[in-house]
């Protein structure tokens, strides 16, 4: 949950004296428009790396960023809970966007991800005859998404994570159900393209990260809904990513799986890596329950009429059953349809 404890007389000073610096304030302004490496900082701002790895040691160590690894890539982003983020917050929200020094950083940020974006459209050009030879055998991903907003409902919650995100569209369908979400994806070519689409979308409240979805880098019973989308056929043993996924629930929170009932397609082995042709029902239930979970429902969504293969999409919703006891009334992890 948000935590707002008081910050004492020292905390408060600490915090405003990390930040009152001209260049790690810059800092704060890039990092509010997402997350970045220190060379991307070190490019846009025209500094040495060593000073500006410097100042972000020193944002981090008064909690007003993080750190976190992907592969050799280092990235920051700010840290969005608590009074110290809030505080960072009201800073920016009185700083001038036509201030020089902010306004040319924003542009110099644009050309940045537009880089950024050059890269990602190169490798989903270079995959996206497969995917599209791959969604023409299924019912239509706009008919897909819609069930699982109806699964999710309109009331608002803190959390999501999305397992396997891909290309990150569970983050951008549902950006304003949540606070805060995170994408994790082993493939960095895959998470190139999910930071194109939320620099494109504007979405500045999720992030993605490399990560084995078998061992998350994440704190446990942190997140109100956990998506995994088109994730499970890749496995050959899915029943450790989902108790991955059970792991990171808050009492009450929602699991959503997306996948393939089963069909005899074995062409999808050698030509898209698929290591499971698709699971029953019973089968994802059962997995479900051995973590701890109980299921609520499930939906078939058959192919479209016409569409080649004809392969079924299959929905799961399940929830912690542990009884949700908050004081947070802002969001909720007991959402309904």
């Amino acid at each position: 949950m948000l935590s707002l404890s008081p910050l004492s007389l020292e905390e408060c000073v600490e915090v405003l004296k990390a930040a009152g610096e001209p260049t790690r304030l810059r800092l704060i302004a890039l990092l509010s428009h997402g997350d970045l490496t220190v060379s991307e900082m070190t490019e846009v701002l025209g500094q040495s790396q060593p000073r500006i790895s410097r100042h972000l040691k020193l944002l981090g160590e008064a909690g007003l960023v993080e750190r976190y690894q992907e592969g050799a890539w280092a990235y920051f982003r700010l840290s969005r809970d608590g009074l110290r983020a809030k505080l960072m917050g009201e800073a920016l929200a009185a700083a001038s966007p036509s201030d020089p020094s902010l306004a040319r950083d924003v542009e110099r940020l644009a050309a940045v991800k537009q880089a950024r974006a050059s890269r990602a459209e190169a490798y989903f050009s270079a995959n996206a005859a497969s995917w599209n030879e791959l969604r023409q055998m299924h019912v239509s991903d706009d008919s897909v998404e819609a069930e699982i907003l109806k699964l999710i409902g309109r009331t608002p919650f803190d959390g999501l994570l999305d397992l396997g995100t891909g290309t990150g569209r569970m983050l951008e369908l549902l950006s304003d159900r949540y606070r805060r979400a995170i994408g994790v994806d082993f493939s960095r070519d895959m998470l190139a393209i999910a930071r194109a689409q939320l620099d494109e979308a504007g979405i500045t409240h999720a992030s993605v990260r490399q990560g084995d979805i078998f061992n998350l880098p994440l704190d446990r019973e942190n997140f109100d809904v956990v998506t995994i989308h088109q994730v499970l056929h890749f496995l050959h043993d899915p029943l450790p990513a989902i108790s991955e996924a059970a792991r990171m629930l808050r009492p009450g929170g929602r699991v959503i799986i997306v996948d393939f009932a089963p069909h005899d397609h074995e062409a999808l082995r050698l030509d898209h890596a698929h290591a499971r042709l698709g699971f029953s029902h019973g089968q994802v239930s059962d997995w479900l329950e051995q973590c701890g979970l109980t299921v609520e429902k499930i939906i078939d969504l058959p192919a479209d009429a016409g569409t080649s293969g004809a392969l079924t999409v299959t929905l799961w919703l399940a929830r912690d059953p542990r009884l949700l006891i908050a004081n947070d009334t802002t969001y909720s992890s007991t959402g309904t349809a």
